[in-house]
């Protein structure tokens, strides 16, 4: 297969060709179906690399219950994760890792201010990703009320 616009080529590359392969004990499938199985398995390791990114590398602390409870917030880190962008975020934006997302989305500059009984989020205006963040606020305001 021809690898992806910018990407290096190994030394096992062929003319401009990636050989790729898998192996698999599966009998029975076309090959096309085996390839996409074996596709979607990549979400699967993406969400593992995020899980690691997110704070499942190490756990930090001694005690075992306290461990669970890391574990726990992890967990809902990586559901906000999962679901954020799906929701809120549109086009490329989507495709951001969460060390992306921490640091143009959830580490932004900005005040709650009060007025007129109402609370307001003032961002940052040189932040260059104030645009994103406000698009993504008004996606999520525009969801149903599920309860």
């Amino acid at each position: 297969e021809r690898p992806h616009p910018g990407a290096q080529l190994r030394i096992t590359d062929a003319d401009g060709l990636r050989l790729t392969c898998f192996a698999t004990n599966t009998t029975g499938m076309p090959i096309a179906a085996l390839e996409l199985r074996h596709r979607q398995r990549a979400q699967a390791e993406d969400r593992i690399r995020a899980a690691r990114a997110t704070g499942l590398r190490n756990l930090p602390l001694h005690n075992t219950a306290q461990n669970q409870i890391w574990l726990e917030i992890v967990q809902l880190a990586l559901d906000l994760l999962a679901w954020m962008p799906m929701l809120a975020l549109a086009g490329e934006n989507r495709r951001w890792e969460p060390r992306s997302l921490r640091f143009r989305l959830l580490s932004a500059a900005a005040q709650i201010v009060t007025t007129a009984r109402r609370r307001h989020l003032r961002f940052a205006r040189h932040w260059p990703w104030t645009d994103v963040i406000t698009d993504a606020m008004e996606r999520l305001e525009a969801l149903p009320n599920p309860g």
